[in-house]
């Protein structure tokens, strides 16, 4: 009996790893052009590879090398002369730069002597029409600088500038957002003033009468000097009184709902002693004082 022998078919050799990057193999293999191959070895068979070896070719190449150095020497010879120039313009800069400090500088310094001689003026002016009572009018007029026991009071923007919804502002046509406006500064500035503050200052502008908060974009301008945040209010007053007034106050119940709505960062605490300066104008354009026995004296209204 016949035994059939088992069927034994040949296995397929393993497929290449490579197998399915044809395309960069030949470029691999073939990185370089079939026609500019073969233009480089006719090249180097007619002998016209490398240097050039006729006499015009030689000329030619060295004029060429000659050209080449003469622009870079003139160039650096241009440099070379040109350097002292643009130093010497760079020092007659920076001394203009200094004559001008210098000239600002001594302005300042005039500045403050007019300003101290023209108080020193006012003093004896109202000693003379109001007694001792000069230096209280200064004080309450804010041009002498002040200090004494306060609270410190700083407000900033929110982390997220971005956040929404409804809040105190709704009303006041403001963005709700977390940043701090002008309106909230004012609100701020009234409220210690209704808590018993005798004098204020934002970022170290001191505020009187004459003073004006009032926003430009997003900049909050004080005297129509823009602030930066955080704003820092010093107020002098019974420190530990002034601070729980103001808590309690609607100004101060209107700080504490910007904080809960946007994310505001506020901050006060009563201070044993704060510096205020003195206000850097006072210059009153329309007001007039009273006139004796006038109509404005009988109706208790001042002209202007």
């Amino acid at each position: 009996m016949s035994q059939q022998s088992p069927d034994r078919s040949t296995a397929s050799p393993p497929a290449r790893p490579d197998a399915s990057m044809s395309l960069l193999n030949n470029v691999m293999d073939h990185s370089l052009d079939d026609g500019y191959a073969e233009a480089s070895a006719r090249r180097k068979a007619d002998g016209s590879a490398g240097l050039p070896r006729t006499l015009k070719s030689k000329l030619g190449l060295a004029a060429g090398l000659v050209v080449a150095a003469l622009v870079v020497t003139l160039g650096a010879a241009e440099a070379r002369i040109a350097a002292p120039v643009v130093a010497k313009e760079r020092e007659e800069l920076i001394d203009r730069i200094n004559a001008e400090t210098q000239a600002a500088d001594t302005l300042e310094s005039s500045v403050d002597a007019l300003r101290s001689d023209v108080s020193e003026r006012q003093r004896k002016a109202l000693e003379q029409h109001g007694g001792d009572q000069g230096e209280l009018v200064a004080l309450l007029a804010g041009a002498t600088p002040v200090e004494g026991p306060g609270v410190k009071l700083v407000v900033d923007d929110a982390k997220n500038t971005d956040q929404g919804g409804g809040g105190p502002r709704e009303s006041s046509g403001f963005a709700d957002t977390g940043r701090v406006r002008d309106r909230d500064m004012q609100r701020v500035v009234n409220g210690l003033w209704e808590s018993g503050a005798e004098a204020i200052a934002i970022n170290g502008q001191r505020l009187t009468a004459l003073s004006a908060i009032r926003a430009a974009g997003d900049a909050i301008l004080v005297d129509n000097r823009p602030l930066v945040p955080p704003y820092t209010v010093l107020a002098v007053g019974d420190g530990k009184k002034l601070a729980t007034a103001f808590r309690d106050s609607a100004d101060g119940q209107y700080l504490q709902a910007l904080k809960e709505s946007f994310d505001i960062r506020t901050s006060i605490s009563d201070q044993a002693k704060v510096r205020l300066p003195a206000a850097p104008s006072l210059i009153v354009r329309t007001a007039e004082p009273k006139a004796a026995g006038s109509g404005a004296a009988d109706t208790g209204k001042g002209t202007s």
